[in-house]
C-alpha cells in the first residue's frame, strides 16, 4: 500500500510514462531516521540530513535537488504547504519577489492523505549551481498522523529542455513511501 500511495498521487497529477521515455537511472531507497517514511533517489545523488534538523533531508544530483520536510502529526494543511513553498535554495532576501506560478494549490485526496501541489519559477540574485532561474514544485501530504512536504527543484532551462530531468523528478516523487 505504501508504494502505491505516491504512485497514485503522481499518476493523478501527471501524465503516465510514455514507452519512448528515457530509462531512469538505478534508484536507491533512503529511510528517514524515524523509520516512518522513506524515499528513492538515483544512486549517484548525494543524500544528507540538515545538521540539527532531523526533519529535513535533501537529495541532489544531475543538476536537481529534492528536499523533504517531515513533521510527526498532522500539521495545518494549507499552512504547512505555504511554509514548504518558502523552502528555497537561498534565503528570501536573495530571491526575487516575483514568483511566476505554473499552477497553485491543486488539491485532492490519495488514500488517507490530503494533498496540495504547487509549481512555480523562482529567480535568485546569485546563481545556484550555475543557474539563477529555477522551477520549484511542492507536494504536501497530510494524514494518518504524518505531514510530509516533497520539494523538487530544477534549473528552469533544464526543466524546460530535458525530458529525462522531468521524468527523474516524477520518479523521486513516486518513490516516497508513508505508512
Amino acid at each position: 500500500m505504501k508504494a502505491l500511495l505516491l504512485a497514485s498521487l503522481a499518476a493523478a497529477l501527471t501524465a503516465p510514462p510514455h514507452p519512448a521515455d528515457p530509462p531512469l537511472p538505478a534508484m536507491t531507497r533512503h529511510a528517514h531516521s524515524s523509520g516512518v517514511w522513506s524515499f528513492e533517489a538515483p544512486a549517484s545523488w548525494a543524500v544528507r540530513e540538515f545538521p540539527g534538523t532531523p526533519s529535513r533531508h535533501e537529495a541532489a544530483g544531475d543538476g536537481q535537488i529534492a528536499r523533504f520536510v517531515y513533521t510527526a502529526g498532522e500539521a495545518g494543511f494549507d499552512s504547512m504547504h505555504v511554509a514548504c513553498m518558502l523552502e528555497r535554495l537561498r534565503p528570501e532576501q536573495e530571491t526575487s519577489p516575483r514568483i511566476r506560478y505554473e499552477y497553485d494549490f491543486l488539491s485532492g485526496k490519495v488514500g488517507d492523505y490530503q494533498i496540495l501541489d504547487s509549481a512555480f519559477e523562482v529567480s535568485y540574485d546569485e546563481a545556484v549551481d550555475g543557474s539563477r532561474d529555477w522551477r520549484q514544485r511542492n507536494v504536501t501530504l497530510v494524514g494518518k498522523g504524518h505531514t510530509l512536504c516533497v520539494i523538487l527543484h530544477a534549473p528552469l532551462k533544464l526543466w524546460k529542455k530535458s525530458k529525462p530531468a522531468r521524468a527523474l523528478q516524477e520518479a523521486v516523487l513516486r518513490g516516497v513511501q508513508l505508512p
